[in-house]
């Protein structure tokens, strides 16, 4: 079952979305592949800290950061990525490295590679590495209100920055 309190938010909101169960997988290739789903609607989230603070970054999972691009559209002095041990605590009910996209429900600002911007849908991890969400990308961004920003570039399969 989806994180509760990603369900609960769902179901509140009133949106219609579909949980997918799949074996346990990792990375972002690996959860396509196992799940049957496209790469380019299979949005990673990843954890980084602009200025010092946390914040959550969705894209592709086929997608790495630019993160001279993310530093330059935010305005920012320095963007890093954040250590496990710097937000596991943030996400109390889900496994580390499977965090739903929804940062607001985390108090988190979320921002949103403006190439996942323009699918129809959105394919996440729900807390589980063994469960996905998919959803239309339009519902998402109406209930999250990500800022949508140019901050990453296609990768190649098999890399280390997939995340």
């Amino acid at each position: 079952m989806p994180a509760k309190r990603l369900k609960e938010f769902l179901d509140n909101s009133g949106v219609h979305y579909v949980t997918i169960t799949h074996s346990p997988a990792f990375t972002a290739q690996e959860i396509a592949a196992t799940a049957h789903v496209p790469g380019k609607e299979l949005a990673k989230t990843v954890m980084v800290k602009i200025d010092g603070q946390m914040a959550m970054v969705v894209l592709p999972g086929s997608y790495k950061i630019d993160f001279d691009l993310l530093e330059e559209a935010l305005g920012a002095r320095r963007v890093e990525l954040a250590s496990e041990q710097e937000f596991k605590d943030l996400f109390p009910e889900c496994e580390i490295g499977a965090m739903p996209p929804f940062g607001n429900l985390y108090g988190l600002q979320t921002y949103v590679a403006d190439s996942l911007a323009e699918e129809v849908e959105i394919i996440f991890n729900a807390g589980l590495h063994t469960e996905l969400i998919r959803m239309n990308y339009s519902d998402y961004e109406r209930l999250v209100e990500p800022e949508i920003v140019e901050i990453s570039v296609k990768g190649e399969m098999g890399k280390e920055w997939f995340l």
